[in-house]
């Protein structure tokens, strides 16, 4: 992304969060998803550095972010680690209390981030998401076989590491075309990009432990926080066109989770930052 610096910061418990990093104002959090890394805000990462000091990290286990082994109870991957990572980071950059916008993969972390770490968080952005226990509880066959790999990458190892590894481009092609519903939205850079970082085992490995994660332990730490809710204001921005968008009412299921909640549909599949990035940038200056 032209105008940013990278950084590799050390975090803790031997994870180094590799981080790209531009601009002045108040800092804003962007945390990426699957299968994607820091690149995927690459569309409205640098006009919002025109207003915020703009921090985008690849997640532990993604891009080119630590990438640990994962353990029996995937605590290694859950969100409240993830999330730790962050503030870790944050902080080590100067920044106590931050916004945020989380994509995917990334909006779970703000989510967790937003109940373990109240204090350092001034608003939520959360992209195509429904909360994860919501999901799981309210799953049924239409949404297991258009989010199969909810279910697939859960599996014991080494089973969807190795039928991965058969073919690795295949595989994520398949996983970015499914869900984007604009044309050529993640052009080839982007997407070789995203490639270079996932094929290795190790990154495959993170990526099911990440989703081995969200099946077990950060459910239990749902079900320990039910009553609970997100003190930060929070906007949930989703694609019209996309599984989320057709499957939940999702202003709904954040208002289960979240004192002060607003939601905007875009016209879009999964990855509203590559598929209509103006309108998504619009939507995040007006919120943030």
């Amino acid at each position: 992304m032209p105008g940013f610096r990278l950084v590799d910061v050390e975090v803790g418990d031997g994870i180094t969060i590799r981080a790209a990093t531009a601009g002045e104002g108040p800092p804003l959090l962007l945390l990426h998803g699957h299968p994607q890394t820091h690149v995927t805000w690459r569309k409205v990462a640098p006009a919002l550095a025109e207003r915020f000091t703009v921090v985008c990290p690849d997640l532990r286990g993604y891009g080119d972010s630590s990438k640990p082994k994962g353990d029996d109870r995937h605590e290694t991957y859950s969100k409240r680690a993830m999330a730790a990572d962050q503030v870790a980071l944050m902080r080590a950059l100067g920044h106590e209390r931050f916004r945020m916008v989380g994509h995917d993969r990334g909006g779970r972390v703000g989510h967790r981030l937003a109940l373990d770490h109240r204090q350092a968080l001034e608003k939520l952005v959360v992209i195509d998401i429904a909360p994860t226990a919501t999901m799981y509880a309210r799953t049924d066959k239409d949404f297991a076989s258009r989010y199969f790999w909810w279910f697939f990458l859960i599996q014991p190892p080494p089973l969807p590491e190795r039928m991965i590894l058969g073919d690795v481009e295949f595989f994520l092609r398949e996983h970015v075309e499914r869900q984007n519903k604009v044309l050529g939205a993640t052009e080839d850079a982007a997407f070789q990009e995203y490639l270079r970082c996932y094929r290795s085992p190790e990154g495959v490995h993170a990526v099911c432990e990440d989703y081995r994660a969200a099946a077990t332990i950060d459910l239990e730490h749902d079900a320990a926080d039910s009553d609970a809710r997100i003190e930060a204001p929070l906007l949930a921005l989703w694609g019209a066109r996309g599984v989320v968008g057709r499957t939940y009412d999702v202003v709904e299921t954040w208002v289960e989770k979240a004192r002060d909640v607003r939601g905007l549909a875009l016209d879009c599949g999964h990855s509203p930052q590559e598929e209509t990035p103006d309108e998504t940038l619009k939507a995040l200056l007006n919120f943030l």
